[in-house]
């Protein structure tokens, strides 16, 4: 029988007996306490009380791989067909199901589970089992479940060279490849861990299990660190990891860095990535992230939910981010189907119901932003679509330049303000917006002041929070996955990416892709004439002494200082925290640095660079549209000119197209020699969608500006203790 533990009330528990992990994550989330205790309760040894539950279609090897993991255990294991079902019946399990058909087979294999009971074992599910709620939530409560999750390809294969044709639930007229893509939704909606099991071997797989139970049980081991924080330091500090929940709360780390995982990303193995070839742009966002944020901060149907919310109706292409021949050998890959239009939507159709998922439900939060154009009007649509109740304790205030945008951005980010959203228009620049909120994030005394007065607490949803950066990884992934599904290359074969950067979050995205595992040869950094990045990556030399920031067609990338480039430089350095902390003081109080020759040339390794004046943007722009019909927005005109220049075309290259062109209408315009321009952003956009030989303008975009929304706003001097003084009044309106 299964042994139910005894739980102690919270006030016995200290932190001799209870990690502070835990204790932080039942003080913050008491619904989740049982399942806490339970899982450090059993820490001691990989199973404890708890049974191992394997689930998997017909074919996934379920009984086999079960008999390898008790064997190494040294643990009962059960076969639910064999041991449970044809013992309770007395008869066979096929017998069973002519004797009482389909229907009525389930109900009855499910009674069996309600009635089954077991402690510390291994358990081989049926095929059919997880389709009977009740019986699924009685096994949830005694075991961990596993999902054995084998591509519909291989399972037919293998079904195929068993000789079974026809599995339980399925009807006449219904395939066996139907069926098993209709079960499909049953087991992702009841496993704890998932894994990816490809052809692999039994072997391969139970090992695969085994690691990721382990995995599960100790979220110990997933803690992030400052990028400038010293090895010294944290050796001394045994108990100052931050985990996931920490830094998407958190944003900045106390010592001005940036938050990174202590060891890496995971990786991924080659059957792996191919498992996902077939995989729906949804279920490639759930595998890749569930890897990246441990279950106990965000467990896996929580995180299914909120992927779902994002990538669902507020995408207007079914592909999410689908990839299009351009010519030749360049693909493009389209990030503009989200309500914003801009590549920012990945991210910020996630990250608000992330936040709200992992702060604690005792504070107020208000989260801090800072906009090159992009981001504002993203962040502002995503923290809007929060629940009431969320939208209560958390609110967005959005710093952007008020003449360093263009007319429709502005317009947007001003139509997108709601009863939680504001934007605040600053005299200044993005990279002043940018400096003055990390200063305000490490200004203790005045973030003290805001939680002791207001119970208000700061966070930031730039790219500088790190779950920024995770949904970026999934669509560079997909967008590589996506080439081999049309059999434009094999799985194996390298390309080439070239992106429009400013602030350095979304290459950096294909880096860690790359790391992961994406066959990725060069990442491509395309800049406007604030081609700060290009001299750096050529050089070594980060300079700003001098410069000045120049206004351009392509604002999303009028970027001087490049955040996360730090993030890159910490893991080109080895994680040499203490060498990027003095980097980046030098930066700030001499306005340049310069990277040694050895790490120079490890950086020219992975990454080339190249910039695209304004003459050449637009006549990009003409010259794509003449010879395609295709209409690039600004910003995925300067990345097209450099990938023209500096690709070899000995292998694909997949251009980021990161905005839709009706975002800059001005310049199109211009680059289209269509007619005389008129400054109403609405006016724009009706002169674009009243000329039929182009594409549709976006469609949120136009709805945005019909609405016009509240247009007010506040426009602050270039001073950070106004821009305080601001951020101070919004606490006191919406909280207060």
């Amino acid at each position: 029988m299964f042994h139910v533990v005894q739980y102690r009330p919270l006030r016995l528990i200290t932190q001799h007996s209870l990690s502070s992990r835990c204790l932080k994550l039942m003080l913050s989330r008491p619904v989740a306490f049982t399942q806490i205790w339970k899982s450090w309760f059993s820490s001691h040894s990989l199973v404890g009380k708890k049974n191992i539950v394997l689930m998997g279609p017909p074919g996934a090897g379920k009984t086999t791989v079960g008999r390898i993991v008790g064997q190494k255990l040294d643990c009962p294991v059960i076969d639910i067909d064999d041991d449970v079902l044809e013992t309770t019946w007395n008869m066979s399990v096929a017998e069973k199901l002519q004797e009482v058909g389909n229907e009525q087979f389930l109900e009855e294999e499910g009674k069996a589970l309600l009635n089954f009971s077991a402690s510390g074992s291994v358990i081989s599910l049926t095929g059919s089992n997880p389709m009977h709620a009740a019986g699924m939530q009685h096994m949830k409560k005694i075991g961990i479940v596993v999902y054995l999750d084998v591509p519909s390809t291989v399972i037919m294969s293998r079904l195929e060279s068993m000789k079974v044709d026809h599995v339980v639930g399925q009807s006449p007229g219904i395939s066996l490849k139907d069926i098993l893509q209709f079960r499909k939704q049953f087991y992702k909606r009841w496993y704890d861990i998932r894994v990816l099991c490809g052809g692999d071997t039994s072997e391969v797989v139970a090992e695969k299990v085994l690691d990721a139970l382990k995995r599960y049980q100790n979220s110990e081991l997933e803690t992030f660190i400052s990028t400038r924080s010293s090895r010294s330091v944290r050796s001394m500090e045994k108990d100052s990891g931050k985990y996931f929940s920490d830094v998407v709360t958190e944003g900045l780390a106390p010592d001005g860095g940036l938050f990174v995982p202590e060891r890496g990303l995971p990786k991924f193995t080659a059957g792996e990535w191919q498992s996902l070839i077939e995989a729906t742009y949804v279920d490639r966002a759930q595998v890749i992230l569930e890897r990246c944020i441990h279950p106990a901060d965000i467990p896996a149907s929580k995180l299914a939910e909120i992927i779902g919310t994002a990538y669902g109706e507020n995408f207007t292409c079914s592909r999410v981010a689908p990839v299009r021949h351009l010519a030749g050998n360049q693909f493009l890959l389209e990030l503009f189907h989200g309500p914003t239009a801009s590549f920012k939507d990945f991210a910020l159709q996630m990250v608000p119901h992330i936040f709200a998922y992992c702060i604690p439900r005792s504070c107020n939060y208000l989260v801090l932003v800072a906009t090159s154009g992009d981001t504002g009007s993203a962040v502002l649509d995503g923290f809007s679509r929060l629940h009431d109740a969320d939208k209560q304790r958390i609110a967005v205030m959005n710093f952007f330049p008020e003449d360093g945008v263009s007319p429709i951005q502005k317009s947007q980010m001003l139509g997108c303000q709601k009863e939680n959203a504001w934007s605040v228009g600053v005299k200044s620049d993005f990279d002043f917006c940018q400096t003055a909120i990390k200063q305000i994030f490490i200004n203790s005394d005045y973030t003290g002041f805001l939680t002791v007065e207001y119970g208000t607490a700061l966070s930031a949803a730039n790219s500088i929070n790190w779950a920024r950066l995770l949904p970026q990884i999934v669509y560079h992934a997909s967008a590589y996955l996506d080439l081999v599904h049309q059999d434009i290359i094999p799985f194996g074969s390298p390309v080439d990416v070239c992106i429009p950067t400013g602030n350095f979050g979304n290459i950096l995205a294909a880096l860690y892709a790359k790391m992961m595992g994406i066959p990725i040869r060069k990442c491509i950094c395309a800049s406007n004439e604030n081609n700060v990045l290009t001299d750096f990556i050529r050089t070594g030399v980060y300079d700003l002494r001098g410069r000045k920031l120049i206004h351009t067609f392509s604002p999303a990338v009028d970027i001087l200082k490049s955040s996360n480039l730090e993030r890159y430089l910490h893991l080109l350095a080895n994680e040499d925290g203490q060498w990027v902390a003095q980097l980046y003081n030098q930066l700030e109080n001499q306005g340049h640095f310069q990277l040694q020759k050895n790490l120079l040339e490890k950086l020219q390794q992975a990454l080339v660079a190249g910039w695209c004046s304004e003459k050449d943007c637009l006549a990009a722009i003409h010259s794509v549209y003449s010879t395609t019909g295709y209409i690039l927005d600004t910003h995925t005109a300067v990345a097209k000119v450099v990938a023209d220049r500096l690709q070899d075309r000995t292998c694909p290259i997949i251009i980021s197209s990161t905005a839709h062109y009706s975002k800059f209408a001005p310049a199109i315009l211009r680059a289209l020699r269509i007619a005389e321009i008129n400054q109403n952003p609405l006016s724009q956009l009706h002169l674009l969608s009243s000329y039929s030989p182009l594409p549709p303008v976006h469609w949120g975009l136009l709805e945005t500006l019909k609405k016009r929304g509240n247009e007010d706003h506040q426009v602050c001097a270039a001073d950070t203790s106004v821009m305080m003084s601001h951020i101070e009044t919004l606490i006191q309106n919406h909280f207060m």
